[in-house]
């Protein structure tokens, strides 16, 4: 099958890439919405971008309504936000944090989650996290014709979990089947990993 992308609707070439380009991490990113009312929400738009500086990007659309979402306007008053990677134990609440909420209203209790202090952070992690990446807006790219807002973020700390950690090796090494990370499928399916294998570089 060969498709050509001029005949799809916008919302057919959403459905066609999300099921086609897998499987996606999840960006499940925590902001301040003012006096510590925490805004909480899962981006499957999502990637390393580079390491100097060591900057994440991920996507966030609009509301039905055509409001900018949340998460993007803390992001551009507050310069801040928490990006976690969660487990396969948390895609019931990655899940319904994805819901629109009034502005002001708390993903965080809305799912009963449970904070904790992020040393050397402004904001708190979620405790049950594995990877927690506390970030600096570095830039907001508006993009396409609704627009995306392309959230650039630079890493300034990061929590890793002492338990998905090999204590075995020189260099740090962090056990991915420890971590058992969330992945994006399309629709509503998610995916977890089951083995890794590693295959040697050319040099």
């Amino acid at each position: 099958m060969y498709l050509d992308l001029s005949t799809q609707s916008p919302t057919d070439i959403y459905h066609l890439m999300t099921q086609a380009i897998i499987p996606r991490p999840i960006a499940w990113a925590l902001t301040d919405s003012g006096e510590h009312n925490y805004n909480l929400a899962p981006f499957s738009y999502f990637t390393p971008v580079a390491s100097n500086p060591p900057l994440l990007m991920f996507s966030v659309g609009k509301k039905p309504s055509g409001e900018i979402k949340d998460t993007t306007r803390n992001i551009i008053t507050n310069k801040k936000m928490v990006v976690h990677i969660a487990n396969i134990a948390l895609a019931e609440q990655v899940t319904q944090t994805a819901a629109t909420l009034e502005h002001g209203e708390s993903e965080v209790e809305h799912s009963q989650l449970e904070l904790t202090p992020f040393d050397g952070f402004e904001l708190p992690r979620l405790k049950d996290c594995p990877i927690a990446f506390g970030c600096n807006l570095y830039e907001v790219k508006e993009i396409g014709e609704t627009p995306q807002s392309l959230i650039f973020a630079e890493i300034k700390q990061i929590y890793i979990d002492d338990e998905v950690i090999d204590s075995e090796q020189k260099r740090l090494v962090i056990e991915a089947l420890k971590i058992n990370p969330l992945s994006r499928l399309g629709g509503s399916e998610y995916a977890v990993l089951e083995k890794t294998f590693s295959v040697a570089r050319p040099k």
